[in-house]
């Protein structure tokens, strides 16, 4: 995604949700989504085989 295309989305996200972002943090928005993006651009490229089922208890 282009700067613009992020520009975008945290433009509409913010209205959507009543959201006023100050100018000032609105570089940081970006960058915090872009590295979302990337980060969510590996988990799904993640192959899974067919009979893989999320587990029904997660623990640490």
């Amino acid at each position: 995604m282009t700067d613009a295309d992020l520009d975008a989305y945290i433009d509409a996200s913010a209205k959507l949700l009543g959201l006023t972002i100050d100018p000032v943090w609105k570089d940081a928005v970006r960058a915090n989504l872009a590295v979302t993006v990337r980060m969510g651009a590996i988990v799904a490229a993640f192959p899974l085989p067919d009979e893989a089922e999320p587990a029904p208890v997660f623990t640490a």
